[in-house]
C-alpha cells in the first residue's frame, strides 16, 4: 500500500462523503476504492469512516487524521511546486498593497525594474498607508513597516531601517532642544495619526525600549511628508524614518535630537494573506525586494 496515495484517497472520500463519487472521478470501480480504504484502516488499526446505508462519516479518529492528513499533503504539493516552479518562468497577476512615501520614493522604480526583468508577471499597485485586509481585499502581498508586526501576520523580512526624531533649526533656537524624552511632553509634536498611539514614542533608554508621551499637537496628519514639511516650518518635531528624512537632515533644513535615545529599529515586511503554498512569482518578487532593499540599507538614507 502507498501511504501517500491512501491518504490523498482517503481525503477524496472524507470531502465528497462518497465511495461512489470517489469511484466515479477517477474512473474505477467502487470496490477499489472501498478496498483501498479497508487496507488503510487495517494498517492504522482504526475506523476512519462510519458506513451506514445512506452516508458516509467520520469517526472521531477518522476526524483527527483528515486534518493530519490535509497538512501532510499541503507540505507534499508545496515541494513538489518548489521543484517544478524553480524552472519556470515567473508569470501570473500580483496584487501589491504598498506603503504611500517609502512605496513612492523606493519600491515604486524597484518594481518597475522587476516589470521589465519579468514581462510575463502583471502588477496591480495600491499605494497607501492604510493597513488592509489581505483576505478580503484579494491581495497577494503587502509591503507594511513597522517595529512590530501583529502575531498573526503571516510575514518575510525583506530589510530594516531606523526612526529619527527630527525638529528645524529655528523650532530649536525658539523652543529650545528636549534632552531626554521625557522632556517632549513640553514641546509641540507633530501626531503620526496612521499608527495605533500617535501620542507615544518609543525610544532606547539604558539598553531598553522605552515608550514616552508627548505632547498633543494641533497638528496632526496620517502622512509623513506632510508631517515632515510643519517641521522644516519649524511648526513642532517630528518622529519619522529615516528613508524620509534623510535629505531633509542632509540640507540641513532639519536637524535630529535625542541622538542618545535610538527608536527601535523598523523591519520592512512583505505580508502574505496566508502561509500554504506561496506561488513561484510571489517568491521570485520578495528574493527581488530583497535584495534591492539590503543595497539600499547600506546606504545613508536607511542606516
Amino acid at each position: 500500500m502507498d501511504k501517500l496515495d491512501a491518504m490523498r484517497l482517503f481525503s477524496r472520500v472524507a470531502n465528497l462523503g462518497s465511495f461512489s463519487a470517489v469511484a466515479v472521478q477517477l474512473g474505477v470501480a467502487r470496490s477499489v476504492v472501498t478496498r483501498q480504504v479497508a487496507a488503510l484502516e487495517s494498517h492504522l488499526g482504526a475506523k476512519l469512516l462510519a458506513r451506514s446505508t445512506r452516508r458516509l462519516s467520520l469517526t472521531p479518529a477518522g476526524a483527527a487524521y483528515l486534518e493530519r492528513c490535509r497538512a501532510i499533503l499541503d507540505l507534499v504539493d508545496v515541494a513538489e511546486a518548489g521543484i517544478a516552479e524553480d524552472h519556470q518562468t515567473p508569470r501570473g497577476l500580483i496584487r501589491l498593497s504598498l506603503p504611500l512615501v517609502y512605496g513612492l520614493k523606493y519600491l515604486a522604480p524597484w518594481l518597475l525594474e522587476f516589470s521589465q526583468r519579468y514581462p510575463e508577471v502583471e502588477l496591480d499597485m495600491d499605494f497607501s498607508d492604510r493597513r488592509a485586509n489581505l483576505i478580503k481585499e484579494g491581495i497577494d502581498l503587502a509591503v507594511r513597516i513597522t517595529p512590530r508586526l501583529d502575531p498573526n501576520d503571516v510575514a518575510r523580512r525583506l530589510g530594516s531601517g531606523r526612526m529619527v526624531v527630527v525638529a528645524s533649526p529655528g523650532y530649536i533656537e525658539q523652543h529650545g532642544e528636549p534632552k531626554h524624552p521625557s522632556e517632549l511632553v513640553r514641546h509641540h509634536c507633530l501626531g503620526y495619526t496612521a499608527t495605533a498611539n500617535a501620542q507615544r514614542w518609543a525610544f532606547s533608554v539604558d539598553g531598553r525600549i522605552e515608550s514616552f508621551a508627548v505632547a498633543r499637537s494641533r497638528l496632526q496628519a496620517n502622512n509623513g511628508e506632510v508631517l515632515l514639511k510643519a517641521a522644516c516650518a519649524g511648526l513642532g518635531i517630528a518622529y519619522e524614518p529615516m528613508f524620509s528624512a534623510g535629505e531633509l537632515l542632509a540640507s540641513g533644513q532639519l536637524v535630529e535630537v535625542l541622538k542618545d535615545f535610538a527608536p527601535p529599529e523598523i523591519g520592512i515586511y512583505a505580508v502574505l494573506p496566508d502561509s500554504r503554498h506561496v506561488p513561484h512569482r510571489l517568491r521570485v518578487l520578495m528574493d527581488f525586494l530583497r535584495a534591492r532593499i539590503g543595497e539600499e540599507g547600506s546606504a545613508e538614507t536607511l542606516r
